[in-house]
């Protein structure tokens, strides 16, 4: 009977504890702090803010609760208008639709693969002329790599139409000395379980105004009011993080850097292997910033490299390594396919031409030396095989 061999799992990028979440964990369970609320979260919500650089921090449940109650903050509602990135996850603009009001999609530009400027000056001034400006604009920061944020905040203060910075994916990130999403009116981060620290499940809310953030607080906890018994003359969400997770948080907060510089590492030794690869170009990073790397992303010219992204996928997935494409830009989601979109120009999407050309590498700060070998290997092998199959044919 034939056996089969296991090959181990390499993950994009899986948790990576650092051994001192048990002691917030044990203090909350010794305080009997378990349910939301408590030391841990008053704690994180702290260090957070005075890592990042800014005044006030609310911890919730999730990167998308931060960016709803952003858009609450913000008085979004049915018939507004929200301009949104179209290369990010879903969930950068979900909360636009919870509040009744309308997303309208912007284009990425190829020096950060983040909204692009020329395309959201070409929706303003079309706004503009039609009466209808935005009620904000949500920029976000793919895989850990800012936008042009400067370019971006003087053409929304032109309009004075506030930016909520969706940094998911990039704490720790830094744009000329600032710490990212610290640019707009409200920042947001994710710690879900893949991202570059993790509370399992989690996420922040960031501002320098510290009474929005009171509100924020506020609606994140049923918006109850003050009263002796429970009274609510508004709506509000269970959107708190529970003082276990803050824990948990708080010591992942602790190596944020030591991750940051092992995510960069690991970008610099697939740069270093493959960039030689023809038709291999690897996600920029913008002069005076300095990206976190949460994921290594290129792009595969499938007609110089002899292979395509999907050949290399197929090639990992039957080797037990998990990549992915790059974000399916979300105008062409289904559910936003009557959508207004303006792309970086009249004659090129950016976001679809990465989209049907990029790839993101694992890039977990967990992974072994023989991880990322492993993976460099694959890919070599894949571009090899294509490159001999070519000459077979042309002979």
């Amino acid at each position: 009977m034939e056996q089969t061999t296991y090959k181990k799992r390499i993950y994009l990028s899986s948790p990576h504890m650092s051994g001192k979440e048990h002691k917030y964990i044990n203090e909350a369970f010794e305080t009997n702090w378990i349910a939301p609320l408590g030391p841990n979260v008053d704690a994180f919500e702290k260090e957070i803010a005075d890592y990042v650089g800014v005044s006030e921090a609310v911890a919730v449940s999730s990167g998308t609760s931060a960016i709803h109650l952003a858009l609450l903050l913000l008085n979004v509602g049915k018939g507004d208008k929200v301009f949104c990135s179209s290369l990010t996850f879903i969930a950068s603009a979900n909360p636009i639709i919870y509040q009744g009001a309308e997303p309208v999609f912007i284009d990425s530009e190829p020096e950060t693969w983040n909204m692009s400027p020329q395309a959201l000056e070409r929706a303003f001034k079309e706004a503009f002329k039609e009466g209808n400006l935005p009620k904000a604009v949500i920029v976000v920061n793919l895989y850990g790599q800012s936008a042009k944020i400067e370019e971006i905040a003087i053409i929304c203060n032109q309009y004075g139409v506030p930016i909520i910075e969706d940094a998911a994916e990039s704490l720790g990130a830094v744009y000329k000395g600032k710490a990212s999403g610290t640019f707009g009116e409200y920042g947001i981060f994710s710690f879900n379980g893949n991202k570059i620290i993790t509370t399992s499940g989690g996420g922040m809310l960031v501002s320098n105004n510290r009474e929005a953030l009171q509100r924020a607080r506020f609606l994140a906890t049923q918006a109850r009011d003050a009263a002796p018994h429970y009274q609510h003359s508004r709506v509000g969400y269970n959107y708190r993080l529970s003082n276990i997770l803050a824990g948990v948080g708080r010591a992942q907060l602790e190596v944020l850097d030591d991750r940051i510089a092992a995510r960069r590492a690991i970008f610099q030794r697939y740069f270093d292997e493959l960039s030689s690869l023809p038709g291999f170009t690897f996600m920029p990073e913008l002069t005076d910033t300095l990206s976190n790397r949460w994921l290594t992303a290129l792009t595969i010219n499938q007609y110089e490299a002899g292979t395509s992204v999907t050949e290399i996928l197929n090639t990992l997935n039957e080797e037990n390594i998990e990549a992915r494409p790059v974000w399916k830009p979300l105008h062409l989601q289904p559910i936003f396919e009557d959508m207004s979109y303006y792309s970086h120009s009249e004659d090129e999407s950016v976001s679809e031409i990465l989209f049907n050309s990029g790839l993101c590498l694992p890039s977990g700060s967990n992974m072994t030396e023989e991880d990322i070998e492993t993976v460099i290997h694959h890919i070599k092998q894949t571009v090899i095989k294509r490159k001999d199959r070519a000459d077979m044919f042309r002979t």
